[in-house]
């Protein structure tokens, strides 16, 4: 199984987090590969300068070329809150899973629909930075919900 967490985030500028992001990856190997792709480019970053819209629409360009193969799940603060148990399912029996964390306009609706699937971890509001390792958690807990492993209670 394959699992790619893609980010509209600058590559590299996260040292607070990186340790925490390398362990998830490296215990979750066991289950799955997983992958954190970051994306940010010169469309985005005009973007910005110009409207939320404008950047949603840069997301979407940026991000549709991550959403070729597997199943995409978009995280949108108004999508279906989801427990640790529901999200375990989305992960099941899946080759690849893409799951999209967007940039600090979030995503247009388009985007959404393309999606298989969009959820919600809940209500409060999470940096990009923090939110990718609660995610990364949450995918390590979801592949130990799927494999019976003890991590999980």
């Amino acid at each position: 199984m394959k699992i790619n967490i893609i980010i509209v985030d600058k590559k590299g500028k996260d040292t607070l987090y990186a340790g925490l992001i390398e362990h998830y990856k490296k215990i979750a190997k066991p289950f799955a590969k997983v992958e954190v792709i970051e994306v940010f480019d010169k469309e985005i970053t005009k973007a910005h300068d110009i409207s939320a819209s404008a950047a949603q629409k840069a997301y979407t360009k940026a991000l549709e070329k991550y959403m070729q193969n597997g199943v995409n799940i978009a995280l949108h603060p108004s999508a279906k809150e989801v427990d640790s148990h529901d999200f375990a399912k989305l992960l099941k029996d899946s080759v690849q899973v893409n799951l999209f964390i967007g940039g600090a306009y979030g995503f247009e609706s388009d985007f959404i629909a393309k999606c298989n699937n969009a959820i919600s971890f809940g209500k409060i509001t999470l940096s990009h930075k923090l939110v990718k390792v609660v995610l990364l958690e949450q995918v390590f807990r979801g592949l130990t919900i799927n494999n019976n492993h003890p991590y999980h209670k």
